[in-house]
């Protein structure tokens, strides 16, 4: 098998492990048994293992996403943060990263005046658990009015408003 091609580093260690297997090298195990030596810990090449938290932290790093990560962990742990009383009836609805901002929506416009007097403690809570300048507005909305829109078309008008009386 030579040839006048400079010598590959890859073909001459496929070839001195096929050479090794004609001359009756170690047989592959057969046993189902597990090794229970432990793991090596480096593969040598300077690309040592690595805790996925660790590594997702340096990627979020790296990608300047630290606020957006920090904002969705928020929404998961909001009634931890904020209580089981007020995340019963207010939720985290949006976050905007350019204005540092987080939408609040409540759901009646009297805990949409309770968490408007509740903002100082709020941002003061936030900025202990995202760090300081993730959030720097909180806007908080109150519920939305139910869509009178059906279907795909509609009719300029008064609406149901007529229909009250």
């Amino acid at each position: 098998m030579a040839s006048s091609d400079p010598i590959d580093p890859a073909k001459a260690a496929l070839e001195r492990a096929r050479a090794a297997a004609r001359a009756g090298g170690p047989a592959p195990s057969t046993s189902n048994k597990r090794s229970t030596a432990p793991p090596p810990r480096g593969t040598g090449f300077g690309r040592d293992p690595v805790l996925v938290g660790e590594a997702v932290g340096d990627v979020l790093a790296e990608r300047g996403w630290q606020p957006q990560a920090a904002v969705g962990a928020l929404t998961g742990r909001w009634s931890e943060i904020v209580g089981p009383d007020v995340a019963a009836h207010v939720a985290v609805e949006g976050y905007d990263a350019e204005k540092t901002t987080l939408l609040l929506r409540t759901d009646s416009t009297a805990w949409a005046t309770q968490v408007r007097l509740l903002l100082p403690t709020l941002m003061t809570r936030l900025s202990e658990e995202l760090g300081p300048g993730t959030v720097t507005l909180v806007t908080v909305l109150g519920p939305s009015a139910p869509s009178w829109v059906k279907g795909l078309r509609t009719v300029p008008g008064r609406g149901p408003r007529d229909t009250y009386g």
